[in-house]
C-alpha cells in the first residue's frame, strides 16, 4: 500500500524555495527517508546516510565532500555528526553556493538546539509523524486510531503483525534509541516509566507522584518527560490562562502522540479490546488531539481547566478568532454546563464537540456536534 503524503511535498517544496537548510525531523520510521527520495525524484540530488559506515567514510573530510555539491544534498540521521552543523553554516554562506541541504534527523533536542545555535536564519523546520486522517482517508479512522499513524503498523497486512512491529519499536527504542537522547536508566525503570505515563494519558501530570513510583527526583522525571516530548513521543498539552477570578490548573496535560504505541504499552491488541479499555475515552481524546494538530499545524494549542470542574480539552487561535473543542466518545453528545461556562467565560467564536458519529448538529447557537471523519473540512474562518 502506497500512501503519498502530498501536504508534506508541498512543504518542502516551498520550504526549499525560502530556505538553504530544510531540516526535516521526527520519530525513526516516520517516513522521512522515503519522503526525501520521493521530494528528490525529478532533480539532482546527493544522499548521506551518516548511519552507513560507507558514508561515514565519505565525510570524514567533510568540507571536501560537500563543498561542491549541486542542487539537493540529503543528510539522514544528522545527529550521528553533529559537527556538520557548523560546516552547513560555511557553505550556505558562500556566494558561490548552488546546493539545498535536507538535514533528516530521529528527533532530538541536540538536533535543534545545535542548529538553530549554529544556523539561525538559514534553516527551516518540518516536523513529520506518522499518517492522518487526511492520508489514508478519514472513513478508515478507526484503523487509524487502533494501529496509530506509523507507516509500518498502519499499514501491516494483519493486526497481529502490527502489533507485533509495535512492541519491537518499543522495545527498540526503550533499550537503545532512548539512552542517545541523553537518559541514562536501566531499560527495566524506563519502561515501567513509559507504562506510568500511558496510565496518565489525558491527564495532568503529576511529577512527585511518578518520581515516588520509580525512585528518582521530581526534576529527573520532569527531565525524561522532556526528552521524550523532544523525540515526538509525548506531547504536553499547557495550560490556558485566563483572568476570570477561578482557581485555574497549570499542570499540562500528557498525551501520547500515537494512539498505536499508547495501545501497545497498555496491552490493547485488537480494536474490540480497546473498546472495553478503561482508557478508551482518553486514547480517543488523544488521537483527536493529534488529528486535530495536523491540521491545523501552525496552531498553537492548549487545554483550560479550573478546580470546579469547568474544562475545556482544547483551545486554540486561528485567523484571530479562539476556538474551543470538546472530544467525546460518545454517540450522541449532549450539551453540558462546563461547554456553556468554558463558552462565556473564554469569548469563544465557537465551540466544536468532536465525536465518532456520522452526522453535525447543533447544541447552542455557538456550540455543534462535529464528526471525526469531517475534521479537515471544520469551518474556521
Amino acid at each position: 500500500m502506497l500512501i503519498e503524503r502530498k501536504a508534506y511535498l508541498e512543504r518542502l517544496s516551498a520550504a526549499a524555495n525560502r530556505s538553504p537548510v530544510i531540516a526535516l525531523l521526527g520519530p525513526r520510521q516516520s517516513g522521512k527517508t522515503t519522503l526525501a527520495r520521493q521530494f528528490a525524484l525529478g532533480q539532482s540530488a546527493v544522499f548521506f546516510d551518516l548511519e552507513s559506515v560507507a558514508d561515514q567514510r565519505r565525510l570524514e573530510n567533510p568540507d571536501f565532500a560537500l563543498r561542491d555539491l549541486t542542487g539537493l544534498v540529503v543528510l539522514d540521521e544528522i545527529q550521528r555528526m553533529p559537527e556538520l552543523f557548523q560546516l552547513l553554516r560555511v557553505l550556505v554562506d558562500r556566494p558561490e553556493n548552488r546546493a539545498r541541504f535536507l538535514i533528516l534527523g530521529s528527533a532530538s533536542p541536540e538536533i535543534i538546539k545545535k542548529s538553530s545555535e549554529t544556523l539561525a536564519g538559514r534553516i527551516e523546520f518540518i516536523e513529520m509523524v506518522g499518517f492522518d486522517m487526511t492520508e489514508t482517508g478519514a472513513d478508515v479512522w478507526k484503523n487509524l486510531w487502533e494501529r496509530g499513524g506509523f507507516p509500518r503498523s498502519y499499514i501491516a497486512e494483519t493486526v497481529e503483525d502490527s502489533v507485533v512491529w509495535r512492541e519491537g519499536f518499543v522495545r527498540t527504542f526503550v533499550e537503545r534509541d532512548i539512552a542517545q537522547l541523553g537518559i541514562n536508566l536501566p531499560a527495566v525503570t524506563m519502561r515501567r516509566f513509559w507504562n506510568m505515563l500511558a496510565h496518565y494519558h489525558g491527564q495532568t501530570w503529576n511529577a512527585s507522584e511518578i518520581s515516588r513510583s520509580i525512585g528518582v527526583s521530581d526534576k529527573s522525571v520532569r527531565f525524561y518527560l522532556d526528552i521524550l516530548t523532544g523525540s515526538f513521543m509525548v506531547r504536553q498539552l499547557q495550560p490556558w490562562f485566563e483572568n476570570t477570578g477561578k482557581r485555574q490548573v497549570k499542570a499540562p496535560k500528557i498525551y501520547f502522540r500515537d494512539s498505536g504505541l499508547l495501545h501497545t504499552i497498555l496491552d490493547i491488541r485488537d480494536f474490540h479490546a480497546l473498546l472495553g479499555h478503561i482508557k478508551v475515552g482518553a486514547s480517543w481524546e488523544g488521537f483527536v488531539l493529534e488529528q486535530l494538530m495536523r491540521i491545523f499545524h501552525k496552531a498553537q494549542p492548549y487545554y483550560w481547566g479550573t478546580y470546579n470542574k469547568a474544562e475545556l480539552d482544547v483551545l486554540f487561535s486561528w485567523n484571530g478568532k479562539t476556538y474551543g473543542f470538546e472530544i467525546k466518545f460518545n454517540e450522541a453528545p449532549k450539551l453540558t454546563s462546563s461547554m456553556r461556562v468554558a463558552l462565556d467565560t473564554l469569548g469563544l467564536e465557537h465551540l466544536w464537540v468532536i465525536y465518532p458519529g456520522v452526522h453535525s448538529y447543533r447544541l447552542h447557537e455557538r456550540i455543534t456536534a462535529w464528526p471525526v471523519g469531517e475534521l479537515a473540512s471544520l469551518p474556521l474562518t
